[in-house]
C-alpha cells in the first residue's frame, strides 16, 4: 500500500482557472490527455503567471471537483484575492485529509502518480476513512535534486 497520513487541515481557498473534462470518468488516458493539454495552455497563455502573482505561497494546485454534474479540473493557487477572469473560487473544508506524498520528474507526472496512488490504492484500502466528494487536489510544493515534489490532499470523513 502507498504511504499516506491523515492530517487535520484548516479550511482554505484556492482561486482557479478551469476546464470541463469531457472524457468518461473511467477513461484514464482521455482524462490524462485533457489535463495535459489544459496545463500546457495555462503555462503558455499566462494563466499560471497571473495566478502566481496573487498566491500566498509557492504551491500550485491541480484541483478536481464535480460541479453541477460536470467533472472539472482547475489550475489554482491558495489566496484570499480574486481575479476577474478566474473560473472559480474553490472552498476546501476544515477537517481531515488523506495526504499522499510523492515526487516525479515533472508536475504532470507527479499529479498522475499521486492521483493513481490515492484513488487506486490508498482510499480503497483505508478502512477507517471515506472520501465523500468535494474538491481534491494535487499540490506541487517545489523542486529539489531535479525532481518535483508534492502531495495529494483528499478530504475524508471517519467511517
Amino acid at each position: 500500500m502507498a504511504d499516506y497520513t491523515i492530517e487535520e487541515k484548516d479550511g482554505f481557498t484556492v482561486l482557479g482557472f478551469g476546464t470541463e473534462l469531457k472524457s468518461d470518468y473511467t477513461d484514464f488516458a482521455g482524462i490524462t490527455k485533457e489535463k495535459a493539454d489544459f496545463w500546457q495552455s495555462a503555462s503558455q497563455d499566462g494563466t499560471l503567471d497571473r495566478l502566481k502573482a496573487v498566491a500566498t505561497n509557492d504551491y500550485i494546485f491541480a484541483v478536481n471537483e464535480a460541479v453541477n454534474n460536470k467533472m472539472m479540473h482547475y489550475a489554482g493557487v491558495m489566496t484570499e484575492e480574486t481575479l476577474p477572469e478566474a473560473t472559480r473560487v474553490i472552498q476546501f473544508p476544515k477537517g481531515e485529509y488523506v495526504v499522499v506524498k510523492g515526487e516525479a520528474k515533472t508536475a504532470e507526472e507527479l499529479s498522475n502518480t499521486l492521483t493513481g496512488m490515492a484513488f487506486g490504492q490508498v482510499l480503497p484500502e483505508a478502512t477507517n476513512v471515506a472520501y465523500v466528494g468535494g474538491p481534491n487536489a494535487t499540490v506541487e510544493m517545489g523542486q529539489r535534486n531535479g525532481v518535483v515534489f508534492g502531495e495529494m490532499w483528499i478530504p475524508v470523513v471517519r467511517k
